[in-house]
């Protein structure tokens, strides 16, 4: 299982972002794909999750971000995305997509078991 993040980026307070989680190798039917993030000097942090089914697009949200961001999936392109507005010098940090093999949504990053490197976000005026 391979995953690439991409979409980082320096933007002004207020403004938004569209991050991508390209994957590839994966083989189960039904998963998860979380965003985490991790700033400088703090512990990595659950942004948000989606599940990846034929059925279900179910979508859970960090109540940091929740009304703001905004996961969605394109199966067809085996991408998932995370669109950021309204971003806050808080909202800076480096952003990973990971893999969840498990059949419920977590915020344990203990839960995913393969992760893309990394983008930067910077909220910066």
């Amino acid at each position: 299982v391979q995953l690439q993040a991409s979409g980082g980026g320096l933007v002004q307070p207020g403004g938004s972002l569209r991050l991508s989680c390209a994957t590839s190798g994966i083989t189960s039917a039904y998963y998860y794909i979380g965003w985490f993030r991790q700033a400088p000097g703090k512990e990595r942090e659950w942004v948000s999750c989606i599940t990846v089914s034929r059925s279900d697009d179910s979508a859970y949200y960090a109540d940091s971000v929740k009304g703001r961001f905004t996961i969605s999936g394109d199966n067809a392109k085996n991408t998932v995305y995370l669109e950021m507005n309204s971003l806050t010098p808080e909202d800076t940090a480096l952003y990973y997509c990971a893999f969840n093999p498990q059949g419920y949504p977590s915020i344990a990053a203990g839960t995913y078991t393969f992760w893309g490197q990394g983008t930067q976000v910077t909220v910066s005026s």
